[in-house]
Formats: structure tokens, sequence, C-alpha cells
């Protein structure tokens, strides 16, 4: 339940603390649990059961989540660092520290991440350090809404999880350089202005149904299975290891532009790209087949392959230094568009358009920093580049 918990309530703040060494959670933003649980629940149609008695007991914006969870030192717990079930809906998380979590693998099973959310609608992660974990956010069933952005994340096993999830969904300008970035078991995001070091893992198909819901809502509008695609990738900078090859090919579209990519990365242009699939029921097969898979559309890239960026991360006394090598003539050999509500297109399940929890469009005209950008021309990746060769940037 967590050494803090805010159990099925709402608007709680909980900031400035230092967490640490719980055997299982940090912090809980919160589970709505009955007689069912551990009993029914476990399988998709048992969720999904869980997800309509939670409505019926007042899962909604007014009553439960909006919380601010901020400034706090987050550190070896064996299953989460923040973890949150519908409860987390509608909370801002941001400016945290987590590190060290389920290093010990104390028990096995499901659920273990730095930040571990089903249900996190309209969630805002931002500007948080996250570093030494099995997986840094995890975002599973219902994150619709959620923006991840600014975020440090680095020497996790993975950086980001998506699982069974329709989108919209938006990831950006954070610094992602763990040995896999992303793990995408879902749909409907958009990646713009990140630093990926490592490689992208895809299922491509997953025959569960999961809710999407209307907007900035809880309520469940449909239930659909998890064709993957459907991803867009804006003005990233691929640096290291980075692999994007698994989406050459996907179920629905996918769409990559503006991007710059570095010695070492591989782009999505394989012929033949590795496949496999989540968790399947009998009628899987039939199912897929109402969707045939397509190659990713790739538009004004960049590709360096001599260019050795290096991104090393390095600790030093008054802060966590990022020692890269940026080239500002990419700005001069391709230009690339701002990016707004109205270039991202809307998330094909629940056909629904990229905009901030307020409902006002989105528009990625600050970098890592909260710094201005050239909203002519933004440079690629999640810093404003000013000048070229080796910089030391100070990201923490």
């Amino acid at each position: 339940q967590g050494l803090i918990g805010t159990n099925w309530s709402r608007g709680w703040i909980i900031e400035n603390n230092t967490i640490q060494y719980s055997k299982c959670v940090g912090i809980s933003l919160g589970k709505y649990g009955d007689a069912f649980d551990n009993k029914n629940t476990e399988s998709a149609e048992g969720y999904v059961g869980t997800i309509n008695r939670a409505l019926a007991m007042g899962w909604n914006k007014a009553t439960i989540g909006g919380h601010l969870v901020r400034n706090n030192t987050i550190a070896y717990c064996e299953q989460t660092g923040i973890v949150g079930s519908m409860g987390c809906a509608f909370s801002t998380v941001e400016n945290n520290i987590i590190h060290d979590i389920h290093v010990r693998r104390l028990f096995g099973g499901a659920e273990m991440a730095g930040i571990k959310f089903h249900g996190a609608v309209d969630v805002q992660i931002k500007s948080n350090h996250i570093y030494r974990t099995n997986m840094g956010i995890w975002l599973d069933w219902m994150a619709q809404g959620v923006q991840v952005t600014a975020n440090l994340m680095h020497d996790n096993s993975l950086d980001i999880f998506l699982e069974v999830d329709h989108g919209p969904m938006l990831v950006s300008n954070n610094v992602l350089l763990s040995p896999t970035s992303l793990l995408m078991n879902a749909s409907g995001a958009a990646f713009v202005h990140n630093i990926f070091g490592g490689k992208m893992d895809v299922v491509s198909y997953d025959s569960r149904l999961t809710p999407y819901h209307p907007p900035h809502s809880t309520s469940v509008a449909a239930l659909h299975d998890n064709p993957g695609g459907d991803v867009q990738f804006f003005n990233n900078l691929f640096v290291r290891q980075a692999n994007a090859s698994q989406y050459s090919k996907a179920l629905l579209p996918v769409r990559f532009d503006g991007n710059v990519y570095t010695k070492g990365t591989v782009r999505a242009v394989s012929d033949n790209p590795k496949q496999h699939t989540g968790e399947m029921g009998k009628d899987a097969a039939a199912q897929m087949k109402k969707d045939k898979a397509q190659p990713a559309t790739e538009t004004n890239a960049v590709v360096r392959d001599a260019f050795d960026a290096a991104a090393v991360l390095h600790t030093e006394k008054n802060g966590i230094y990022l020692e890269i090598a940026l080239d500002k003539n990419w700005l001069n050999v391709q230009r690339r568009n701002l990016v707004t509500s109205k270039i991202l297109r809307p998330a094909v399940i629940p056909g629904l358009p990229f905009e901030n929890t307020d409902g006002s469009p989105i528009s990625i005209d600050t970098d890592y920093f909260g710094k201005r950008r050239n909203t002519a021309n933004p440079s690629p990746g999640p810093f404003e580049i000013t000048g070229s060769g080796m910089q030391k940037i100070k990201v923490w």
C-alpha cells in the first residue's frame, strides 16, 4: 500500500520528502479495490469488471486522483517508486528523483517500475530523474491524454513501457539513454523532440480488449484490441545504439518526420522487421486480419552515419552533465516544423486529437529546460542547438 498512500481519494500534495527502503511501494496514488481483488480480476476481462465497479464507486475527475507529487527523492523500493491503479488519474508527478527500484529482485511477477500506473488519464509526468530501475515509467491500460515530458532517464533496463493503451499519448523533450528506450504494446503515441539512445522493442499485436474514453474523462467509450503502430516520431535525435527497425512495418500507420540519425543508430527501413505478439486469445488470428501490415513512412530525415554523437553522462559535484556532439548544420540541411495539435494525426482508435490536459492545443514550443524554441525551425532533440561540436550540458 506504500510508505505514503492516498487510498481512494483526491487532491493530495506529496512534496519535499525522502522516501526509501520500502519492501514494496514508496508512494501509492490509490487503487480501486473490493472483495473481488486477486480473485476474478486476474485477466483482461476481470480488470474491465474492476473498472466498471470503480466507475460506479466514483472514479471521476471530481472525486478521485488529481494528486501532486513533486520534489521527492524515492529510492531502494522493491515494487515501485510511485504506483497507482486508477487513483492516479489527473495527477502531476514532477521534479522527483527516483532510483534503485526493484534492484534486489526480492519477488517476481508484474507491476515493478520506477513509476507504474494503470488508468493514467490526463496524467503529467515531467522533469523527473529516473535511473537504476528495472523499468523507468510503465503506463498500463488507459493512459489516455498522458504527457511524459522533459524527464532524464538512464541506467534502467528500459526507460518507457506503454502497454495496451490507445492514446493519444505525448512523449516529448525526454533524454532516454538506457539500453532499451521503449517497449511498445500500444498505439496512439507521439514521440517528439526526444533523444533516443537505445533500442525499441515493439509488440505487433495483442488481442486483449482494453478501454478508451471520451476526452478528459474516465468513462468508458468502448473496448478495442491492440494492433501495433499508430505512432509518430517528430524531430527526435537518435544516438548511441538507438534502433527503430521494429517499426519498419506495423498494422497501423507509423510516421517519422524531421529526425536525425547519428553513428550506430538504425532507422525503420527493414524489409523483414522482428515481430512478436503479446497476449493472444482464441480469436486473435481472425482479429489480426482486419488490419494489414504497412511500411513506415519517413520524410525530412538527416542521416549522419559517420557522426559520433557520444552522449555520455557525467556526475559532478554540482549536478549531472551530458556530453554530446551536436551539429548546427542540421538546422540548415533540413528545416523542421513546430509540432502542434494540427501537425499530429489524431489517435486512430479513439479518433481523438492530441491536446493538453485542459483541452487546449499542444505546441512543443519549449525545450527540455523550458526555454523558448525557434518556432520557425526548431532543433531536433530536446535542446535548442546553438553551436557545433562537443557540448557539455547540465541536465540535472
